[in-house]
C-alpha cells in the first residue's frame, strides 16, 4: 500500500510534463481532440454489453505485433468484443486500420481514479498486455476486480532485470498481480523467475513477431512501386531512422552513388514530425529529393525518396532490395528496431550496432547470414556496394532471412492455447 501511494504520488508530480509531450502538436502527428479525456478514465461505453477483451499495446509497434494475435483471437472467440487501448494518437490509427474487428480507447493514466473509472466502464473479462508494459496501479485494481492479467510476448534484458533488482519490492507487488506471464524466449522467463516470479506463472511460447502474414494487396503495392521506380536499379531502404542517422545514412548513400550512380535510397523517418526536416536536409546536401504524399514521379534522377506517410512501411520494404534499420546508431538511446518485417519480405538487413530491444531477433539473423552489422557510414557504403555488385551474395541473405521467420513461427498458436477467455 505504501509503496503505491510513493508511486502515485511520483506519477502526478511527473504527469504533466509526460501529457506535455504525448499532446504536443507536431507535423504529422494526429491529434487527440476532445479525446483527450479518456487518458484520465473518461472513457465512451462500448457498442456491445457483453464483457470484452482488453489488450494493451502501447503506440504503433505494439499494435503491428499484436494485429496477427487479434486476428486469431476473433477466429477463436467470434463472439468475443476485443477492446484495444494504446497510449499514443499513432497507435490509434494503426489500430483503426482493424476496422471493425476491435474497438479502440486511449489507456488512462495510471492514477487509481482513472483506472477504476475505465474499468467500471469497460468491464473487461481479461486484460492481455502486449511485452511488459506493467503499471502498478492498474495490475492492483485488476486484481481487485478479478481480472485475470496475462503478459503477452513478454521480453525481459538483462539491463531492465537488474533495474527491477534495485526496486525488487515494488516488482514483487506488481508481479503478485500477474497471472501468466508469456515469455519470448528462455532467458525471459529465467530473468522473470530469478526476480520472484512464481515457476508456475511462467511459459515460452515464442514470439508472436514472426507470425508474419503479409497481406497479397501489400505485396503488390510493392511490385507497383518497384515498378514506378525501375526494377534494375539498386535499391536500398534506411527504415525507422531517429534523429542524428539521417546525416550517417546520407553520407552513406553519397558514397553510393559514386559507385552506382542511378541508386535510389528509400529514407523514412521513425517518426512523423521529422518528415519534413529530414526532407529540407537532403535538399540541403544537394540531393534530388521527391517524397511519398506528393505523387511525384520518380525519376532515373531522383536520388532520395522520403516515405512520409503512415503504415506503409511492409510496401516500401517490398520495393527494395536491402533495408538498413534505424534506431541503431544513435549509442544506447533507442536500442534498435524489429527487423522481422524485412526478413519477412526476403530482404537483406544491415543494422547499426546499437540493437539491444532486439537482441536475440538480431543475433539470429546475423548467425544466419541474414544482416550485417555497420559501426560507420563507411561500413554501411561498403556493404551496400558489395552486396549490389554481388547478386548471388544478396539473394543468399534475403533467402537466410525469410527461413529465420519460417523457422520460428508459431507463436501465436501457443500464446492462445495457454490463454482461458
Amino acid at each position: 500500500m505504501l509503496f503505491r501511494f510513493v508511486y502515485s504520488l511520483l506519477l502526478f508530480i511527473i504527469a504533466p510534463f509526460f501529457l506535455y509531450k504525448l499532446y504536443k502538436t507536431k507535423t504529422n502527428k494526429p491529434k487527440f481532440g476532445k479525446r483527450w479525456q479518456e487518458h484520465f478514465g473518461l472513457t465512451p461505453i462500448l457498442s456491445s454489453t457483453s464483457k470484452p477483451i482488453w489488450i494493451h499495446t502501447v503506440s504503433v509497434g505494439e499494435v503491428i505485433a499484436a494485429t496477427p494475435l487479434i486476428k486469431s483471437l476473433k477466429q477463436r472467440y467470434p463472439n468475443k468484443t476485443v477492446v484495444v487501448t494504446t497510449t499514443t494518437s499513432t497507435g490509434a490509427v494503426e489500430v483503426e486500420k482493424m476496422g471493425s474487428l476491435v474497438e479502440h480507447r486511449y489507456m488512462p493514466l495510471d492514477f487509481s481514479c482513472s483506472i477504476k473509472r475505465f474499468i467500471k466502464i469497460i468491464n473487461p473479462t481479461a486484460l492481455l498486455i502486449i511485452e511488459t508494459e506493467l503499471w502498478p496501479n492498474t495490475l492492483h485494481y485488476c486484481k481487485k476486480n478479478n481480472i485475470p492479467v496475462t503478459v503477452i510476448n513478454a521480453r525481459l534484458s538483462e539491463k531492465s532485470s537488474r533495474n527491477y533488482e534495485k526496486f525488487s519490492s515494488l516488482f514483487h507487488a506488481m508481479a503478485n498481480n500477474i497471472d501468466l506471464i508469456l515469455c519470448q524466449a528462455t532467458e525471459d522467463a529465467e530473468r522473470f523467475i530469478a526476480l520472484g516470479v512464481e515457476t508456475q506463472k511462467v511459459k515460452v511460447t515464442g514470439s508472436i513477431k514472426f507470425d508474419i502474414s503479409i497481406p497479397i494487396e501489400i505485396l503488390q503495392a510493392g511490385q507497383d512501386l518497384r515498378d514506378q521506380i525501375g526494377n534494375q536499379r539498386p535499391v536500398w531502404i534506411a527504415a525507422s531512422t531517429h534523429k542524428g542517422e539521417d546525416e550517417i545514412i546520407i553520407a552513406a548513400h553519397k558514397q553510393l552513388l559514386m559507385s552506382y550512380p542511378d541508386a535510389l535510397l528509400i529514407l523514412v523517418p521513425r517518426h512523423p514530425e521529422r518528415f519534413l526536416m529530414v526532407e529540407k536536409l537532403c535538399l540541403e546536401k544537394g540531393f534530388s529529393t521527391v517524397n511519398r504524399t506528393s505523387q511525384a514521379n520518380i525519376l532515373a534522377s531522383t536520388e532520395i525518396y522520403i516515405g512520409n506517410t503512415m503504415g506503409e512501411m511492409l510496401t516500401l520494404i517490398k520495393a527494395s532490395d536491402i533495408c538498413f534499420m534505424g534506431g541503431s546508431l544513435i549509442g544506447d538511446k533507442v536500442g534498435g528496431h524489429n527487423l522481422l518485417e524485412p526478413a519477412a519480405l526476403a530482404r537483406a538487413c544491415l543494422i547499426g550496432p546499437s540493437y539491444f530491444n532486439f537482441q536475440k531477433i538480431t543475433e539470429a539473423l546475423v548467425a544466419n547470414g541474414a544482416c550485417r552489422v555497420c559501426f560507420t557510414a563507411e561500413e554501411i557504403a561498403t556493404d551496400l556496394k558489395q552486396l549490389f555488385a554481388d547478386k548471388n551474395m544478396l539473394n543468399m541473405m534475403a533467402e537466410a532471412a525469410l527461413q529465420i521467420v519460417n523457422k520460428n513461427k508459431g507463436a501465436i498458436q501457443a500464446t492462445i492455447n495457454e490463454l482461458e477467455l
